[in-house]
């Protein structure tokens, strides 16, 4: 199944269990629940996935895992975050015998590559593989930005279609749309921004509270799309303090917590990550609370 690059994303956490192995059950049941949500396609292994910490066997498990459990009812996607282009393409070219669908791209990882490196890590990988590739340009985490002209380039190569807009300008997506139409599809990479970025035309949102939300998260994306703007407001103000909790560099934990009160996670995560203690615990915990005392009945969304 072909990614179309339009829709909800959830870029998934990574399941852990207390000896710090993998937990498929609990992984899958994550998923299922996305399913049942609605979202669009899934992305395994991103930032909030703890792209730095699995390894190579373990992306081959989740992948394969996914792709038979989700049975064609929505593109698998593997992010590449790799600090040497050939091991970006390596891993390509796995992501492809594993059967994922679609593949999520950063620049190289460690190193800041100026405009011409980037470009040729970009290209070097879309040479070899064949798998349609979402363009992750998030400068301000990674510090590299892949500018309007270099996605002028870009497009050259067929299987560059998407971009994860995550440069907190929410300008660009009309500079992209201006230059580019409907050869670039636009995925919001930055949850407090996204209905902003969904009305003035992104075509997706690459999410990270969907983990723990997935139906308020793919409700706010259809009531926008539909139109329904306030009622999409509505959902998108209560869910505000807890999106925010997707743009700290302890994303990944807060996520995870929410996961686990939600009943869809737990709070394991990989070293050097360590779960949540003390004050700072209190306070995420009692941002959740709040939010979970008060959340909002829905919309039929799905018809």
């Amino acid at each position: 199944m072909q990614p179309t690059w339009q829709g909800v994303y959830p870029a998934l956490t990574t399941k852990f269990k207390a000896d710090d192995s993998l937990d498929i059950d609990l992984f899958l049941k994550n998923v299922e629940a996305q399913l049942a949500a609605g979202v669009d396609g899934i992305i395994i292994g991103g930032s909030l996935g703890e792209a730095s910490t699995i390894t190579t066997a373990e992306k081959e498990v989740l992948v394969k895992e996914s792709v038979a459990f989700v049975n064609g009812r929505v593109p698998v996607v593997l992010n590449i975050a790799e600090g040497s282009t050939a091991e970006a393409v390596r891993q390509a070219q796995l992501a492809a015998e594993w059967g994922a669908n679609g593949l999520m791209l950063l620049p190289p990882m460690r190193y800041k590559s100026d405009e011409r490196e980037t470009l040729y890590h970009f290209r070097q990988v879309a040479l070899n593989c064949l798998l349609p590739i979402m363009i992750y340009n998030n400068p301000v985490d990674y510090k590299i930005e892949t500018t309007p002209d270099m996605f002028a380039e870009l497009l050259q190569l067929p299987n560059i279609q998407a971009v994860k807009e995550s440069t907190r300008d929410i300008t660009n997506v009309t500079r992209l749309i201006s230059r580019f139409g409907a050869d670039l599809k636009i995925l919001c990479g930055v949850d407090t921004l996204a209905m902003e970025e969904l009305v003035m035309g992104a075509h997706g949102w690459v999410a990270g509270l969907v983990c723990a939300f997935p139906a308020e998260t793919v409700c706010i994306y259809r009531l926008v799309k539909a139109g329904r703007l306030q009622e999409a407001m509505a959902i998108y103000r209560w869910f505000m303090p807890l999106l925010e909790l997707d743009i700290h560099p302890k994303l990944v934990q807060y996520i995870k917590l929410c996961e686990a009160k939600t009943g869809l996670g737990s709070e394991y995560v990989r070293a050097p990550r360590l779960r949540l203690v003390g004050e700072e615990r209190q306070r995420i915990e009692a941002i959740i609370d709040t939010a979970l005392a008060v959340r909002p009945t829905l919309p039929d969304y799905l018809r």
